[in-house]
Formats: structure tokens, C-alpha cells, sequence
């Protein structure tokens, strides 16, 4: 096992890879930007390096300001997160070309699932079904027409590279996607340092569903089940669950099967999630791979009693997984929310001062913070400040907990999103299992109507 481990991120990240390697053992080195010389991440790590401004572009995508405090620390591995440097193919083979482990899988897998359009190729070679769309970039608006008319409205416009909903339009027509094109180009181009725009068929009423595999350097891989993603604001999650509401046990054993032939098919390593829409009739299709840690990796967690963290690390120091398929079961009800520093009507950032922060403890919730009383949310970064994970023997009672932890839980100072996700989870869509992801963007229009 690894001796020092240094963790390219920030925020409740950080400090959850953090307590994984105390507990471990390991030495932990943090880094920090100049807005966050004073965040909780900082003080919890064994030693914090800063690496530069306040912007991403200066500090945390800083190639080089980590790779200097690793090899300065002497450190063995880096962790990168989520987000930021986590799927940058090109840190991944700079840590090994240094002699430091990256703990993930090669830069090879990297950029191959990275690239929508070529793993969207690699799939389907693999016999796995794929979303019905056009494996080929587009190369200006006139094509993207023509291939629309030929694929049949409604169609997603789609960045090759990249995620977090950036450079995706739904279109439903030719006028539409003539006025979409330039600007998801430039969106993409602007954030991905890559305009290369596809399209897909949109899977009307369908549902986001992932499934969480591990992969040893041995080529043994298992799947931890799947997760509910579908309740969703601008392409990003908000809410997800594990297990999955209303979801046929075959359906769910086939996707289990697909997700580890998907990873195996190529040679995956580490701990990835293969990400699916599921339609109305419950048939399913990958939709993409991410080629680490999920922000809501701990519902799995909780159903299953597996750290994967520490499976992580495990694997990066040529491990072999302890468990086979069998050995992992799911037991009782995961529910992880997001909670955001942004208006709940908007969705625009709220940046400020936490002036109070209370929260609801019990030992059916878990907390996964970057926050304080008194803690300054920065306009730098991502908006999400906390995770609360609440679990329950049966899908009933983790609604039920969870509807009181949110009662419960305040934030005074700025805006946040804990109106949204009282409303949702109150919602009898929600209740019922039956949310899509469309269903806040239809429920917002419904309420303007």
C-alpha cells in the first residue's frame, strides 16, 4: 500500500479521500489554491501545498504546480477526484512518466472513453447497446440538419469532449438546430479546448441510470449495482438513489452483466461507472463512461458496506479485489442530495458568506461537506458545497428520514437549493419512483404556464 498520497482537488472531496487514507494510515498531502488557504481540506491533510491564484486555470489545473509538490513530497501517488484533472489523459501519463501512481485507470482508457464519439464506436464493437444517434462528428449546421431529418426529431446536440451538461442542447427542429450549433460549438470549444459536436436520438421519458463497476490490474472486475441519477437541472444531477426504483430484477441483472463485459471489452482499471438511458420499456442503452470516482459514489457505498476509496487505492498499488461478484450484496436504501450555493428559481451561483449553518445529525445520515459557519463560497468554482446521504431499510423510510433532514437543515447567509430538493422529494413522481430527466425542466415549464 501507498505510503504518501497526494489529492489533486478541493473541497468535500478532498476531505473524503482524506479519511479513507488516515484510516489506512497513509500520509496525506493537500494542495490549495489562494481562495482556499483556509478551507477544511487544508487543516485535515497531514501536510497542504499552495499551487496557485484563485482560478482553476491557475491552481487545480495547474499540471505542473502538482507534479512539483508530489515529487517534492516525495509523494507515491495522486489521487485527482472528481472533476478538474480526474479524466485529463494527459496528467494521467505525466504522473506515470514521473514514476507516481495515478490512481485511475490508464491515460489510454482515459482518452478513449473521454471522446463520446469513439467510445460511443468501442460499444458498439463490443456488442453493447448504444443511445440510436450518429457515431461521426459533425462538421458544420448544414450536416447536423441533414442528419437530424434522417434520425428523426428530437435530437440531442452533444461536445464530444467534456460533461457536466456543457455543449448539450435538446433540438427539436431544423430552425432550432441551425441557432444551436454555433453555440454549443463555442461552449465546447471555450470549456473542452474541443468543438466537435455529435448528435442522438433523445430517449423520450427515459431515465438515467449507472451502474458502479471495479476493476483490479488483473483483469478481475465486479459491479456494485446501479444507481438513480434521473432527477436532473441542466443536464447535472441533483438527486440520485441506490438501488433504483421500479427497476425489473432481469433489467437490473442485465445491466450489472453489461456494465462489467462494457469495462472488460477495454481493460479497464480502478473504478469507473458506465452511465445508461432507460427508456419507458425499461430497454436500456450506454449513454457514456466515467473513468472515476462519481460525486455520488456514496450510495453505493452505504447499500453495499464497500469503501471505494480505499478499493481504489488498493487497485492503484497492484492489488488484486478481495471479493468476487457474489460476495457483494445490497441491503436496505440510499438517498444522496446535492446541495448547491445557487438560487433554487435560477440555478445562477449564490457566492457569499455562510453567516449560520445547522445541520441534522443521526446515524442513518451521512454528511459530506466543504462547509462551515463562516466559510466564504467563492464565485472560482463548482457551486455543490455538500452531499447528505441518508439511508433507511427500505426505500419508504430513507424518504422519510430524508425529508426531515431536510427540514431540518439550515444555511443562512446565501442562497441554496434546499427549497428545490424539499419540493422534489416531496413530489409524488419522486415518491412513486416514476421521475425522468426531463422532469424538472417540465415541471418548470408547467409552473410558468
Amino acid at each position: 500500500m501507498f505510503q504518501k498520497v497526494l489529492i489533486a482537488n478541493r473541497g468535500e472531496i478532498a476531505r473524503r479521500i482524506i479519511r479513507t487514507c488516515k484510516r489506512l494510515g497513509i500520509h496525506t498531502v493537500a494542495v490549495y489554491s489562494e481562495a482556499d488557504q483556509h478551507a477544511l481540506h487544508v487543516q485535515e491533510a497531514d501536510s497542504a501545498y499552495p499551487i496557485g491564484g484563485a482560478k482553476v486555470s491557475e491552481s487545480y489545473l495547474n499540471m505542473e504546480a502538482i507534479i512539483r509538490v508530489a515529487k517534492q513530497t516525495n509523494t507515491d501517488a495522486i489521487h485527482p477526484g472528481y472533476g478538474l484533472l480526474s479524466e485529463n489523459a494527459a496528467f494521467a501519463e505525466r504522473c506515470r512518466s514521473e514514476g507516481i501512481a495515478f490512481i485511475g485507470p490508464s491515460a489510454q482508457v482515459i482518452q478513449r472513453m473521454g471522446n463520446k464519439i469513439e467510445a460511443r464506436k468501442t460499444m458498439a464493437q463490443a456488442g453493447i447497446p448504444i443511445v440510436p444517434g450518429v457515431s461521426a462528428p459533425l462538421h458544420d449546421a448544414e450536416e447536423g440538419v441533414s442528419q437530424a431529418q434522417s434520425l428523426g426529431y428530437p435530437i440531442m446536440l452533444k461536445a464530444s469532449s467534456g460533461g457536466g451538461g456543457i455543449g448539450m442542447q435538446i433540438v427539436q427542429n431544423d430552425e432550432e438546430l441551425y441557432r444551436a450549433f454555433e453555440g454549443n460549438q463555442k461552449r465546447a470549444q471555450s470549456f473542452f479546448n474541443d468543438g466537435t459536436l455529435y448528435m442522438e436520438k433523445v430517449i423520450e421519458n427515459a431515465r438515467h441510470i449507472e451502474i458502479q463497476v471495479l476493476f483490479d490490474s488483473f483483469g478481475h472486475g465486479v459491479h456494485l449495482f446501479e444507481r438513480d441519477c434521473s432527477l436532473q437541472r441542466r443536464h447535472q444531477k441533483i438527486i440520485e438513489e441506490a438501488p433504483a426504483a421500479c427497476l425489473d430484477e432481469s433489467v437490473r441483472h442485465q445491466m450489472g452483466e453489461m456494465a462489467v463485459k462494457a469495462a472488460k471489452a477495454i481493460g479497464y482499471e480502478n473504478a469507473g461507472t458506465i452511465e445508461c438511458l432507460v427508456d419507458q420499456h425499461q430497454h436500456f442503452y450506454f449513454l457514456e463512461m466515467n473513468t472515476r470516482l462519481q460525486v455520488e459514489h456514496p450510495v453505493t457505498e452505504e447499500i453495499t458496506g464497500i469503501d471505494l476509496v480505499e478499493e481504489q487505492l488498493k487497485i492503484a498499488a497492484c492489488e488484486p479485489l478481495s471479493f468476487n461478484q457474489e460476495d457483494i450484496h445490497q441491503i436496505g436504501h440510499a438517498i444522496e442530495v446535492r446541495i448547491y450555493a445557487e438560487d433554487p428559481v435560477t440555478f445562477y451561483p449564490s457566492p457569499g458568506t455562510i453567516t449560520r449553518l445547522s445541520t441534522p445529525e443521526a446515524p442513518y445520515i451521512r454528511h459530506e461537506s466543504s462547509v462551515r459557519n463562516g466559510s466564504i463560497i467563492t464565485p472560482f468554482y463548482d457551486p455543490m458545497i455538500a452531499k447528505m446521504i441518508v439511508y433507511g431499510d427500505t426505500r419508504k423510510l430513507a424518504i422519510e428520514r430524508l425529508k426531515g433532514a431536510l427540514q431540518a437543515y439550515e444555511i443562512e447567509g446565501i442562497k441554496t437549493n434546499l427549497p428545490l430538493l424539499k419540493e422534489m422529494t416531496g413530489s409524488s413522481a419522486f415518491l412513486q419512483g416514476s421521475i425522468t430527466t426531463d422532469f424538472l425542466m417540465k415541471k418548470r415549464e408547467e409552473n410558468r404556464s
